[in-house]
């Protein structure tokens, strides 16, 4: 579903100069340290800076903190990301060096910024004064016309696990950019603690500098800045929309995909970008996945109709054909045939693992039924040892969605070496244990001995009803996060927002933009934001929209605080075509249900 949008619907900012920036601003740092250098990247600068610049035209090293490079040149430069253990490795070089009697130059370029911390340990190791220090503010990548990533998934765990606010400033620095080349924001919304901080930094950054964007009109109408704390449960759940299930399969790493021999049908395995330029991914990322066969069956059968039609063509027409539909009628076979692939493995690997089963299973925690079979099924899960990530966020899951989950659960997962990632689960949120008595199940199995199995049924209906009262359950009734549907939900015809979840749940993240933009403030929103415990974090402030046009107006960027899913961004993509909006993505980092629970967990795969 590409989600045709309407005649009206407004342009999109152009945000390749975000691109030039960051690739003018490097060389422009490299040229700082004339002649030839070894230059090391980190590891993980590798794949964003190949979106900016060709990596391979650049006679680089990635980075590895456990080998000793040799060294052509007698000038290093290291691009590394702020870490201190990047520091001890950079200090164990140029002492070596030093105890060797090489003179050589260093230069650390950190990206997105520098840190104290970092310097300091520079000073500890004794080598402050023979690095020069400077920073890359690289901190935009644009994944694709309407999603730009900072590239950070450490955010998450250094934020709101270990409360480190480091990267707050970096965030701040990002949005004053946008605001530097794209004009002021007239609207802005949030919630979060994290999002309040951003937002009071980058404030004083734009008072700073006032006279940058005096003046200018406004592109983008509207900014909302939401913290990932604000609504674990969608961060939670399979995700079932096509680019969702790619992540969930393969992980889209910095907007590309290794697609392994399985997809390919051959021996080797290829890195495939996913962006609204391969036409047939723009068609179905949206999709449910329970469409994306048919729709790839029919775009089969009109590519082989558009071959057939040089039968019959005369030398004239076969020259025109050649030279002007050929190379794109085999572009576009050879995209259909890696996603073919792709629906192909994501299915082989579903079957095995009884995804409807375990779609059951989260789609009755969201509703609030059948708990006892739901804690069942999670049991069975954890005893049967498939995989510990995944026992790990359904807990969280049944955790949230309950007010908590039976501690025996706990104890029974994988032994002694995960007492620390249910601490770090405990401390983020993700996790609570019920107090004696609040076990559902429990609660259920004595009644149903004292009474006939039909008293039991309608008790056990009163004490699920009992269970809607925690948290999330109240947050659910209020928003309507819950479809009521009549018959089947229409999945090729989707109604609303919870087609992302095949209709059983409307992502509450998407729910409170939605209702937001409609009051164009917090208003009539208060019960929600104290159920969400954010009644300090909250905030609007609105400007006067006289320089705004009708159309920017209508362009919402939305900023994700620690991680957004694909399927958040085609639950608002869908919102955006049915209201005449278009929605811009700024996230921390592309997130998903494991690497979610990868953050937190202190036992290395």
């Amino acid at each position: 579903m590409a989600f045709p949008h309407r005649p009206d619907a407004p342009e999109l900012p152009d945000f390749s100069m975000l691109k030039r920036l960051a690739r003018d601003q490097l060389i422009y740092l490299l040229e700082q340290l004339p002649g030839k250098k070894d230059l090391f990247i980190e590891a993980d600068l590798m794949s964003p800076l190949d979106r900016i610049a060709n990596v391979s035209i650049l006679k680089v090293r990635s980075l590895s903190l456990r080998s000793c490079p040799s060294f052509l040149f007698e000038q290093l430069c290291f691009l590394v990301r702020p870490r201190i253990k990047n520091m001890r490795y950079i200090a164990s070089l140029v002492n070596a060096d030093k105890v060797a009697g090489r003179t050589r130059k260093y230069k650390v370029i950190f990206s997105p910024q520098k840190f104290y911390a970092c310097e300091m340990v520079l000073e500890e190791e004794g080598i402050y004064g023979d690095v020069s220090c400077d920073e890359w503010a690289f901190s935009l990548l644009p994944l694709d016309v309407d999603l730009l990533s900072m590239e950070l998934p450490e955010f998450f765990r250094d934020y709101f696990l270990e409360g480190d606010q480091r990267w707050i400033n970096t965030v701040a620095q990002a949005l004053h950019l946008l605001s530097t080349l794209y004009g002021p924001f007239p609207n802005c919304y949030g919630i979060g603690r994290c999002a309040k901080m951003a937002y009071e930094l980058w404030r004083k950054l734009e008072e700073e500098e006032d006279g940058e964007t005096k003046g200018r009109r406004p592109e983008i109408g509207h900014i909302f800045l939401l913290d990932r704390d604000v609504d674990f449960v969608t961060a939670l759940c399979s995700q079932v929309v096509y680019e969702g299930l790619v992540d969930d399969t393969f992980r889209i790493k910095c907007g590309s995909v290794d697609f392994g021999p399985e997809v390919t049908s051959s021996d080797k395995s290829l890195k495939v970008l996913l962006n609204a330029e391969d036409k047939v991914f723009h068609e179905i990322r949206n999709e449910h996945f329970s469409n994306v066969f048919g729709f790839l069956s029919q775009k089969a059968r009109n590519l082989q109709a558009q071959y057939d039609r040089r039968r019959g063509m005369d030398i004239k027409q076969m020259k025109n054909f050649v030279s002007q539909e050929l190379k794109g009628l085999k572009q576009e076979h050879r995209l259909l045939s890696l996603h073919i692939g792709a629906c192909e493995s994501i299915m082989k690997k579903k079957t095995k693992q009884d995804f409807q089963e375990l779609i059951k299973t989260e789609h009755a925690l969201l509703e609030g039924f059948s708990i006892r079979e739901s804690t069942s099924y999670i049991e069975e899960h954890i005893d049967r040892q498939v995989s510990p990530i995944e026992s790990l966020r359904l807990l969280c899951l049944l955790s949230i969605t309950e007010n908590g989950e039976p501690k025996r659960l706990q104890m029974r997962i994988y032994g002694p070496e995960h007492l620390l990632t249910f601490s770090n689960l405990r401390r983020a949120g993700l996790l609570t244990e019920q107090g004696p008595g609040d076990t559902l199940t429990a609660v259920e199995s004595k009644v149903s001995k004292l009474v006939t199995d039909k008293a039991a049924g309608k008790i056990t209906d009163a004490f699920s009803s009992l269970a809607k009262r925690s948290n999330f359950r109240a947050i659910s009734k209020k928003l309507n996060l819950i479809p009521r549907v009549d018959g089947e939900y229409d999945l090729k015809v989707p109604r609303d927002m919870a087609y992302v979840f095949s209709g059983a749940y409307v992502p509450l993240s998407c729910r409170i933009i939605e209702q937001v933009l409609e009051r164009r403030s917090w208003q009539g929103l208060d019960e929600v934001v104290r159920l969400l415990n954010c009644g300090d974090f909250a905030f609007t402030d609105m400007t006067k929209e006289d320089k705004a046009s009708s159309e920017s107006l209508r362009l919402i960027l939305v900023v994700f605080l620690g991680g957004c899913t694909f399927s958040e961004i085609s639950a608002l993509r869908f919102l955006g075509r049915e209201k005449g909006y278009r929605f811009i993505f700024l996230t921390t980092a592309v997130t998903n249900s494991a690497r979610l629970m990868e953050a937190m967990s202190e036992v290395k795969a």
